[in-house]
């Protein structure tokens, strides 16, 4: 379709009419203003209200020609930053647009092919080190059935309809996004339309959605979507042994009081049922149900940011507070009818209130930010549980943390015709211990610079130095003598480099390869287990309410390679491969072993071709390396006392590691139609993940027959005869979604 151009008004308005139904981007130039690239916005029954902000540029005094690019750079990181737009989000084969699945697709994210979850695993990181914000308030995690300690769960939170754009950081994380290890994603949610008022309504295989945009009055935009699904009936029909059901809304309110003052009220939460199905049989079944607990959990977080322009100034003031409660509980053999047969019965409320403020100058070619933090933290946990060390013992305890934390950040970047700079240094620290409240011991530097050499080719680079808290589980665990146990702990800690070479070759290819290299220092290290925290994490449940250790030690480093070919409102391709090692050491005195998600390898190849009469097509191939694992503990697993604990086998961390399970490969493909019904949008999709059929092999799993072999002997030396369960997961998993916009 040949380009659509339409010039501004004295007051700056625009319209551009009749175009189709799709995605587009918006390229505005003006004497005396920087040009820019808009996010994707997508035009269907009712035309978007399009707010373009444009910076003075004093060197441009005369007119311009644009030469317009589908490849948007951003100046806030040089380096290891994505842009994830629309087209992705709504099309993405696999994905069903869940962001979690959708960064898959970039460089240096490994995915999990078992279990039906959306855990990130980043640069050789644990799940637990990912932060996430939307539209500058952080939310804790961004799934439903989250595992406390770290983040993922089942499905993403977050309903799509109501974003604008990601950006998806892989290191060079900006100093006012703090405590993350591995990965920062931002998401920008639209803003409500301020000429009409429409409903989208959305069913799909998991859940059915109505979101809602609009104004009220001529100053206030709205946005609001509810979802509920029915997961229950999908797993069901698929004959697994839990049954997830969640309800989640969300909204955004703004006003624009004045061109200089304006206020946005946000908030998303969500409501989570996890149920054991008992009623399906089978080996598999068998085990899982011997160890998953039953799971309900209410999350939240509301915001409020002000935003004051002042010219070639900006401040915003921003407070926010979250909160989840998580409740699990496991009897042995599901048996809720005796109290003797409780295993496990936790309830464990978070909350975190934050207040920042922060000024930003555009200084021509420089930009100036500085600002900082204070937080609130409060953590309530009572937990029973049944363990097994070397003997049997129950650990029963009630804590309460209270805690302060505050933080300061600074960043000045420069953005000029040939090159990008950035420094910054932020601080951060908590009353949590006397070493943790010294700042000083948590000052993050961080430098990047970006430079074109040639044109279309350019060489980027960073360095920095990050922080981050351990899980309020660990900070909070107490002795069963009420003590807490884990105060040596200190922030944890990773440097990281990463330097690689980009290339634009012309309007429709984007080529960058990219080198990086993690450093981890001050990681908590299981005293039971011997391994670090860092390698747990990827199941449902609760990870950091043990005994820890600050010794563990980390290195991860690779190699990313993106391939980008697109052909606006055509074609969209995106290809990477990344080689790299993960690995850990429990002190400075051991050797390196490999982590839990050390992979080697990660290829994905995702593209979406647009046909005519408004179908689409697309397709996803991706593959995994060989995963590692630990062997089993037969004598510890088939211990009476030792297996009714937890229900499930030991791990011979001695042999941590050791083994590597198959590759792993997947396609997905996804077909899209969309129909226009006078102004009406009617939009059908078929989304179908694993379309080969490929089973992923994990290892066989040890459990128990529940007959003891030795009645005669002592409790504390019975055991249950063993057997072996072949393990393996992999199912075609089709969904047919709807969407119906007026």
């Amino acid at each position: 379709m040949p380009e659509k151009k339409a010039v501004s008004d004295s007051t700056g308005a625009f319209v551009i009419r009749n175009l189709p139904v799709g995605i587009y981007r918006f390229y505005a130039s003006a004497i005396g203003y920087k040009s820019v690239v808009t996010s994707e916005y997508i035009i269907s029954s009712k035309s978007p209200f399009i707010e373009i902000e444009m910076e003075d540029d004093f060197n441009m005094l005369s007119e311009v020609t644009v030469s317009v690019s589908p490849f948007r750079r951003e100046k806030k990181a040089p380096v290891s930053m994505q842009i994830i737009g629309l087209q992705e989000i709504e099309k993405s084969p696999g994905a069903n647009r869940d962001i979690s699945r959708i960064v898959e697709n970039y460089p240096g994210v490994a995915f999990t092919p078992a279990g039906y979850r959306n855990d990130l695993m980043i640069r050789g990181g644990s799940p637990g080190e990912n932060r996430y914000y939307l539209d500058g308030i952080e939310i804790p995690n961004i799934n439903h059935f989250g595992t406390q300690g770290a983040s993922g769960g089942a499905i993403g939170i977050i309903n799509a309809d109501l974003i604008r754009e990601v950006e998806f950081y892989t290191g060079a994380f900006p100093a006012d996004k703090g405590n993350a290890l591995s990965s920062v994603l931002d998401f920008s949610l639209r803003d409500g339309n301020m000429d009409a008022n429409k409903l989208k309504l959305t069913l799909g295989a998991s859940e059915m959605a109505l979101s809602a945009d609009g104004h009220i009055g001529s100053k206030t935009s709205y946005l609001v979507s509810v979802r509920q699904s029915y997961l229950q009936l999908l797993f069901k029909m698929l004959e697994l042994p839990f049954l997830p059901r969640f309800t989640d809304a969300q909204f955004k309110i703004k006003t624009r009081f004045s061109p200089q003052h304006e206020l946005t009220l946000l908030g998303v939460g969500g409501i989570d049922r996890m149920k054991l199905n008992l009623d399906i049989t089978g080996e598999d079944a068998e085990y899982i149900l011997s160890y998953l607990p039953k799971i309900e959990q209410e999350t939240y977080t509301l915001g409020a940011v002000y935003k004051h322009y002042a010219g070639r100034h900006v401040q915003s003031v921003s407070l926010s507070h979250n909160y989840l409660n998580n409740r699990n509980i496991k009897y042995q053999d599901n048996d809720e009818s005796n109290e003797d047969n409780l295993r496990m019965r936790l309830k464990s409320v978070e909350q975190k209130t934050v207040l920042r403020m922060e000024n930003t100058s555009y200084l021509n070619d420089w930009t100036i930010k500085a600002g900082g933090e204070y937080s609130y933290h409060n953590y309530d946990n009572t937990s029973y549980q049944r363990i097994y060390d070397a003997t049997a013992s129950l650990s029963e305890y009630r804590t309460d943390l209270d805690m302060n934390g505050w933080g300061l950040f600074v960043s000045a970047n420069l953005d000029t015709e040939r090159g990008k700079v950035q420094a910054a240094v932020r601080s951060d620290g908590c009353d949590y211990s006397s070493s943790m409240k010294r700042m000083y011991k948590q000052i993050s530097p961080r430098a990047s610079v970006a430079y074109q050499f040639l044109p279309g080719w350019s060489v980027a680079a960073n360095s920095g130095i990050y922080y981050q808290l351990p899980p309020y589980t660990a900070l909070g665990f107490k002795a069963n003598d009420g003590t807490y146990i884990n105060q040596d702990l200190n922030y944890q800690k990773v440097v990281q480099y990463s330097g690689g070479v980009s290339w634009d070759g012309n309007s429709r290819w984007s080529v960058s390869l990219e080198g990086f290299l993690k450093q981890y220092s001050d990681m908590p290290l299981s005293v039971t287990d011997r391994i670090p925290l860092a390698c747990k994490g990827n199941d449902y449940g609760v990870i950091g309410n043990e005994r820890l250790v600050p010794t563990a030690e980390g290195r991860a480093y690779g190699a990313e390679l993106m391939v980008k070919w697109i052909i606006p409102t055509k074609l969209n391709v995106i290809s990477s491969l990344t080689v790299y090692r993960s690995e850990y050491r429990n002190d400075k005195n051991s050797d390196y072993i490999a982590s839990a998600w050390d992979n080697r390898y990660i290829l994905n190849l995702s593209g979406t071709y647009n046909l005519p009469r408004r179908w689409s097509v697309g397709a996803k191939v991706s593959y995994m390396g060989e995963a590692p694992y630990t062997p089993y503990d037969e004598q510890k697993s088939s211990l009476v006392e030792a297996w009714n604990a937890q229900g499930r086998p030991y791990y011979d961390y001695s042999r941590y590691n050791s083994e590597r399970l198959p590759s792993f490969m997947q396609m997905d493909v996804r077909v899209d139609k969309i129909f226009a019904i006078g102004r009406y949008l009617l939009g059908v999709y078929l989304d179908i993940q694993n379309v080969t059929g490929s089973k992923y092999r994990q290892p066989d799993i040890l459990m128990s027959t529940g007959v003891i072999e030795n009645p005669e002997a002592p409790l504390s030396e019975q055991r249950y005869k063993m057997k072996t369960i072949k393990q393996e997961s992999g199912s075609v998993l089709p969904t047919l979604g709807i969407t119906f916009e007026f």
